[in-house]
């Protein structure tokens, strides 16, 4: 009996990506948003008579809606204001550039600011938008034929996304329906870590733990994303605020335990749990969690697990607020970011395909290539889409840009043959601008939904009816990005894994040795609720600080690696191996976490537990050897540390 070949019938890594769409419950305030955004601004332009300055408006509303994901209010006022204001600056800068330079000179400009722009969007997800916004809307500004000066552009632009932003401030959500309308999404956030912690203890020793760890760290990524905002700083400023920062805080020594249980694959109750489900369902509901069940205390482990359910419940109870333990970034980092390896390759790349797509454009245009069509900015900015890493690999990045444009462009030519002008346009618009959250499940779907936006934009500013043109520009871009995203690049191929690998390297051995810092100055045993060391009252906070930045980096690293995994082949190997270093990496991490639980019971790092840290750290020596990736010089666990 012959048995089937699954891998003969399985998909390559690049296809199924393109083919894979994001899942989850509709988004219905985003949905209404979306549909008050970019339609209403584009009727008032109509009645005002300022039609050209409403197409500009509705066009960054487009935008900011692109970048309108889930999260906090809080977190939105970065999330969507940074990018506005890097657009408008765009704006401004692409008009007056347009107006007064030639086609040449003005190529060798955007090809720059592309350079510079890729280069910042390697800092992260916030400053890649920003790069985004700024590239495409430069290429707007000097290609869109307007009548208003470069700063009635820049300030309509503006307010076109500072009106998405207000909706986002001003509109309830379901989150804020649920209870204090300040919090949307923050008490959810908090309630899923705590969620989180007793999954992971569900999975001890069992198959699904590393994968209930990383839920953890996904969890705890989120909330600190949240709470970070101008509302809720970093200090919170209302008894409120203050109250669900301790609520975070305290999910820290828990998951630090839970971590080390994990590792060490130590048996755990069953009531263990329940402890923090009590918690996560007091968050959620605003009130005192009442009495928790303690877990043996049979191992350390279990003691850090028992004295951090009971800090939990001081915390509730008392509600004094604590900081998110996170630090700012210096000046030097962001440096690192932008001119490493990483940042480096990807601002070339960047740059190569905005400045070789706006030349070509250029020239097609002012051969009337166009006809009466006055859009030569469509291929520069579709460029810029395509070569965004966020949006998935290449490859699939240009099948559903190509897909959806197509299906969009033909879509539009029959809605523009039956719709009446201006006002079907307009309400097209605004239906298209409401589906742009749902589009976001699928980069297909999107751009088939913000073709049909602008394309519509277009027709209600005056020009004629541009699907053909559309298609045609935007597989002319997916050709220059193919091209572009193959051609050998200075240094080493995979630079953007590479620095994600090596930022992760630097957090974990950051955190590793702090914590044979601590055993090397000699830890005091005992509560470790206020985390007593002699080297000082701050040390377990910066501990658990350099721990998060450490996931956070791994986590990224991760993200990292899946994305250049499901590239092309001549791409992805670049990339072989990664995979193997970030989880050790990780293993690293969590041992070093054992550790930290260890020594907060005992005092001491037991010869064992440095004799595991420096076999995992001879394995990563091992396997970075043969992938031919440096890393910061790591801290040696010596036994003298053992006390």
């Amino acid at each position: 009996m012959s048995r089937p070949a699954p891998s003969a019938l399985a998909l390559p890594p690049w296809l199924s990506h393109a083919l894979r769409a994001q899942g989850g419950p509709v988004p219905w305030s985003a949905v209404v948003r979306g549909a008050l955004a970019a339609g209403p601004l584009l009727l008032a332009g109509v009645i005002s008579g300022h039609t050209t300055l409403g197409v500009m408006a509705a066009v960054a509303a487009m935008l900011a809606g692109v970048n309108d994901r889930p999260g906090s209010r809080r977190a939105s006022v970065k999330r969507l204001g940074l990018p506005a204001l890097a657009g408008a600056a765009g704006v401004l800068g692409g008009t007056y550039a347009g107006e007064h330079v030639g086609a040449v000179a003005l190529t060798v400009l955007l090809t720059g600011l592309g350079l510079l722009a890729g280069g910042i969007s390697a800092v992260g997800p916030v400053a890649s938008a920003a790069g985004t916004q700024v590239l495409v809307a430069a290429a707007v500004g000097a290609g869109m034929p307007l009548p208003e000066p470069g700063w009635q552009r820049a300030l309509g632009y503006l307010a076109g996304a500072v009106w998405l932003l207000a909706l986002r401030l001003a509109l309830p959500t379901p989150g804020s329906l649920a209870g204090d309308f300040r919090f949307d999404g923050e008490r959810e956030a908090v309630a899923d870590v705590y969620d989180a912690v007793a999954d992971l203890l569900d999975a001890v020793g069992g198959e699904h733990a590393t994968a209930r760890r990383a839920a953890l760290t996904a969890a705890l990524d989120h909330a600190q994303d949240t709470l970070t905002g101008p509302r809720l700083r970093r200090y919170a400023s209302s008894s409120a605020e203050r109250r669900l920062h301790a609520q975070y805080a305290a999910a820290l020594p828990l998951g630090e335990a839970a971590t080390a249980l994990a590792w060490v694959a130590e048996p755990v109750p069953d009531r263990a749990c329940a402890g923090p489900r009590r918690l996560a369902a007091a968050v959620r509901a605003n009130t005192s969690p009442g009495p928790l069940p303690a877990p043996h205390r049979s191992a350390p482990a279990l003691r850090a697990l028992d004295d951090a359910l009971l800090h939990a419940a001081e915390a509730f109870d008392r509600g004094k607020g604590r900081d998110l333990h996170t630090r700012r970034r210096t000046a030097a980092v962001l440096v690192r970011a932008v001119f490493g390896a990483g940042g480096r390759e990807y601002g070339l790349r960047v740059a190569l395909c905005f400045g070789a797509s706006a030349g070509i454009a250029q020239a097609l245009h002012h051969a009337q290539w166009y006809g009466r069509h006055e859009h030569w900015y469509w291929l520069p900015a579709t460029a810029v889409f395509l070569v965004k890493p966020d949006l998935g690999p290449l490859a699939s990045r240009v099948l559903c840009r190509a897909a959806g444009t197509v299906l969009g462009a033909l879509l539009f030519a029959g809605f523009a043959a039956v719709l009446p002008r201006p006002e079907g346009l307009i309400a097209l618009v605004a239906l298209s601008g409401a589906l742009i959250p749902l589009g976001a499940r699928h980069f297909a779907a999107q751009t088939l939904v913000v073709t049909l936006l602008v394309l519509a934009l277009v027709m209600v500013g005056g020009e004629p009816q541009a699907s053909l043109s559309r298609i045609g520009e935007t597989l002319l871009a997916c050709a220059i990005v193919l091209v572009v995203g193959h051609l050998p690049m200075p240094g080493q191929r995979g630079g953007g894994v590479r620095s994600r690998l090596t930022a992760a390297g630097r957090a974990a051995y950051a955190y590793l040795a702090h914590v044979l810092r601590e055993a090397d100055a000699g830890h005091v045993p005992g509560d470790t609720g206020a985390g007593r060391t002699r080297t000082g009252p701050d040390t377990r906070a910066r501990r658990w600080t350099l721990r998060r930045e450490a996931y956070r980096a791994l986590t990224e690293a991760r993200t990292a690696i899946a994305l250049a995994s499901a590239e092309l082949p001549a791409l992805a190997r670049h990339t072989e191996g990664a995979e193997e270093i970030v989880a050790t990496l990780e293993r690293l991490v969590d041992a070093t976490t054992a550790c930290a639980v260890h020594l907060d019971d005992s005092g001491r790092l037991a010869p064992a537990d440095t004799g595991q840290l420096a076999a995992l750290l001879d394995e990563l020596t091992a396997e970075c050897d043969r992938r031919g990736l440096r890393l910061p010089e790591a801290p040696a666990p010596g036994l003298p540390l053992a006390g």
